[in-house]
């Protein structure tokens, strides 16, 4: 689990995209997570989202912002929730009865 931005820094793969969750970042319902992720997909570079730890995290050279609504979540729970939406997103664009509207 990253803590700081320095170790954050260090730990986001040479020439990525990055996705930092924050409340502070564009919500998505999952039909527009599954648009985002398969926009990603066209983009020449690899995409990493980036957790911050409990006191938040500053990248400021993010290119992305994405929030999962106001709610606090553990940064745990965090990562399975977003595990199932990436999943979610991806059933989506295969056009898999998954997803309901």
């Amino acid at each position: 689990e990253v803590r700081d931005t320095a170790a954050a820094i260090k730990r986001i793969p040479a020439r990525a995209a990055t996705a930092v969750l924050d409340p502070r970042g564009k919500v998505y319902d999952s039909p527009g997570f599954a648009k985002f992720i398969e926009q990603r997909q066209l983009d020449a570079r690899p995409l990493c989202f980036v957790i911050g730890g409990a006191d938040g995290i500053d990248l400021p050279d993010a290119d992305h912002m994405i929030s999962f609504g106001p709610m606090t979540l553990p940064h745990q729970l965090a990562r399975v929730v977003l595990l199932e939406q990436l999943f979610r997103a991806y059933t989506i664009i295969a056009g898999e009865p998954y997803h309901r509207e």
